[in-house]
């Protein structure tokens, strides 16, 4: 497939094009772990790159997202100003990891990016273009 803008990635393309309202999508660093059943999708090819942001910015250009959770350990000042300047008005939830990744157990894909800051993992809930 090849594409004008936007996801490139086949697989990745396809899974935000087939989420329905309520789905959820984790966008995560490397340590993340993958609970059974969730689908693993690597995007990462060293140390940093890609980095959350930019995976981030690319999939919110293609997808409809109501509502975002974040760990509330993730202290990076400015990974947070990042994710909040890119969501915008899109409400953004903290919670402990381990309620983070208690909730991944649910996501139909975990998104591993190269990003090298603790805790930077972002929980993404489909939404509505209505």
């Amino acid at each position: 497939m090849m594409r004008r803008a936007g996801l490139w990635h086949p697989r990745l393309a396809a899974l935000v094009a087939g989420l329905g309202h309520g789905d959820l999508l984790v966008i995560a660093d490397p340590g993340l772990p993958v609970p059974a059943g969730v689908e693993p999708i690597d995007l990462v090819f060293a140390r940093g790159e890609p980095g959350l942001l930019t995976v981030l910015r690319t999939v919110l250009a293609d997808l409809v997202v109501e509502q975002a959770t974040v760990a509330e350990q993730l202290s990076d000042q400015g990974l947070l100003d990042g994710v909040r300047a890119q969501l915008g008005d899109i409400p953004v939830r903290r919670v402990t990891h381990e309620q983070l990744k208690a909730v991944s157990a649910t996501a139909k894909a975990v998104v591993r990016t190269g990003e090298a800051t603790p805790y930077a993992n972002i929980i993404l809930q489909a939404g509505v273009p209505f």
